[in-house]
């Protein structure tokens, strides 16, 4: 039997021996390499060569691109080779916009996503109460009154009372969020232990929904939410650890290599920064700090990092929201909502705080994130970028972020590239909201500013995409589905001239989503020198079928050059 050291030596002088040999030696003067993918389809997002069969990653890096027989010169008996056979290989996918820990919490409590009606939200709470301890805290998410195959009976704006809710768990507080995460429900007793009673009044940038008798039903609106802090005071809180460990672990699954957080406490950063430590956080993780502006002036600089980790922990972003959530009527909008006359919506951070909190931020170096969801909210922001800017002319190149974008006045389409604002826009919401947008917002509205990522593109911002996660499940592929088909479960399709080619959606989620962090030069395309984050997916999300889309699947996860996820195994690797 011939030796490998031996077929390496006459891989010069015997050609038809090179690819016996490539298995066990890479080609002379080529460094090995630590991992290749070869024999698939390579989308490299990267114009110089936008397609290949292979790659060669050595450390974390990617090495080289080419094909199958080029890339095969870096193989040795130390490579680790995997045969894509086919399949598909993108750069990994980046959460442009969702809520980190919030994904690992949304496994530890009630997931009401999946609920069509009231009662079967009743009869779920009456079964963790069955099994709680006296005075526990029952906890749920996700729930949605516009998505429920009826409305419950009897109901104000569409919410139901509390009464069913308080007669299966008298004894155990119960909070429900809302699945936008703008609105919650509480039972009687959760009310009771915040004080809250009829004569409450409604906090600023929030409300407090009560029936035809001046009765709190149950729904807190918005900022209204904070008042029922009583009732979870003495509720064992979820160990910020775990809820990053189980996030990590879904988002790996789902093809997630980095992951934009929108809006943590520096607690929550001491906490990831420590697994990053210690070698426990799977994937890169770029995050918005959310503290109030006091805060932030006494401990913002200390907690600016940028590549922390060899490229894992970034903060170097503030998050403000200055409305709400359409679903709930908490979006502000320039016009009342057409399916309620008499409400344009709340405006949550005061404009006065943004604005402040806006020039803090441009003085130290810090992306302006605002959430901005109606028509009004985004004008209100893109104003106040423009009088920051305006103020700090030798500050160019900022990339301030509009969060959500859902809704904006024709005029102000435009303003995001003359400003340089990135859309920081998640797909998966416009066939999500789908059912009620036009309930909402008017038929007039609806198809001149709702979700119209397409004009934005055209008019030369720059779009990322995401999810929100928990609001929606944070699975890339979900939301690739919605930007390229904006398809909604009953078939329709939600203005089809705001859909987007599969390469520009694809763009919004690996490329444009790093741009939009400042990290277009080590990710977001399979390019030479860039970090080695790749996708495997089962079939090929530029050619197949628009109706396939949904059944892609996600085989392989590689973070840096290592495989942190394996379909064939199912699991997530450190």
């Amino acid at each position: 039997m011939v030796s490998q050291e031996l077929l390496c030596r006459l891989i010069p002088v015997v050609p038809l021996l090179i690819a016996v040999a490539a298995s066990g030696c890479a080609a002379p003067g080529v460094e090995t390499a630590d991992m290749v993918l070869r024999n698939g389809t390579i989308i490299t997002v990267d114009e110089s060569l936008p397609k290949a069969e292979a790659l060669a990653i050595r450390g974390d890096r990617i090495v080289a691109v080419g094909s199958s027989d080029e890339i095969d010169a870096y193989i040795s008996d130390r490579t680790e080779v995997i045969d894509l056979t086919g399949r598909t290989a993108i750069p990994g996918f980046i959460e442009g916009h969702g809520h980190f820990l919030g994904v690992g919490d949304a496994s530890l409590q009630l997931r009401l996503m999946e609920t069509n009606s009231w009662d079967e939200i009743v009869s779920m709470v009456a079964d963790a109460a069955s099994r709680a301890r006296p005075g526990e805290l029952i906890r749920g998410r996700g729930w949605h009154q516009s998505k429920w195959t009826a409305p419950p009976e009897p109901n104000v704006e569409g919410f139901p009372l509390h009464h069913d809710l308080s007669a299966v768990s008298p004894d155990n507080p119960v909070i429900l969020r809302h699945a936008s995460g703008h609105a919650t429900f509480a039972n009687a007793r959760a009310m009771e232990m915040s004080g809250i009673s009829r004569d409450t009044a409604d906090p600023p940038g929030g409300e407090i929904l009560h029936d035809a008798g001046g009765n709190p039903i149950g729904l807190f609106r918005e900022r209204a939410s904070e008042l029922l802090e009583a009732a979870t005071r003495h509720a064992t809180p979820p160990d910020p650890r775990r809820q990053a460990e189980l996030a990590a672990r879904e988002s790996l699954a789902k093809g997630i290599t980095s992951f934009q957080d929108a809006g943590s406490s520096f607690e929550t950063v001491d906490v990831l920064k420590s697994m990053v430590d210690q070698g426990e956080l799977g994937l890169r993780l770029w995050v918005m700090l959310r503290e109030p502006l006091h805060r932030l002036a006494e401990l913002g600089p200390k907690y600016r990092m940028i590549g922390y980790g060899n490229n894992h922990l970034t903060v170097r972003a503030i998050k403000r929201s200055i409305d709400g959530a359409l679903g709930s009527r908490g979006a502000w909008l320039l016009e009342p909502y057409a399916d309620l006359p008499d409400r344009t919506g709340l405006n949550t951070d005061p404009v006065a705080d943004v604005e402040a909190t806006a020039a803090w931020a441009i003085d130290n170096d810090f992306q302006m994130c605002v959430h901005a969801i109606g028509d009004r909210a985004n004008r209100e922001t893109l104003d106040i970028f423009a009088k920051t800017f305006a103020a700090h002319p030798d500050k160019t190149g900022l990339r301030w972020r509009d969060e959500h974008a859902q809704h904006l006045h024709p005029h102000d389409i435009p303003r995001f590239a003359e400003l340089g604002v990135i859309a920081s826009m998640q797909g998966i919401h416009c066939t999500s909201d789908a059912p009620y947008v036009i309930a909402r917002l008017g038929e007039r509205r609806a198809a001149e500013g709702a979700y119209v990522w397409k004009s934005l593109l055209e008019s030369g911002a720059v779009v990322s995409n995401g999810t929100d996660a928990p609001v929606e499940d944070v699975s890339p592929i979900a939301s690739f589905y919605a930007t390229v088909s904006r398809k909604a479960q009953d078939g329709s399709v939600f203005f089809p001239q705001q859909r987007l080619s599969r390469m520009e959606a694809l763009r919004t989620y690996t490329l444009n989503a790093a741009y939009a962090a400042f990290e277009e030069g080590i990710k977001g395309s399979l390019s030479d020198g860039k970090l080695a984050d790749i996708t495997v997916l089962s079939q090929n999300i530029l050619t197949v079928a628009e109706e396939d889309l949904p059944s892609t699947e996600v085989t392989h996860t590689i973070v840096g050059g290592k495989l942190m996820y394996s379909r064939d195994d199912r699991s997530a690797r450190r």
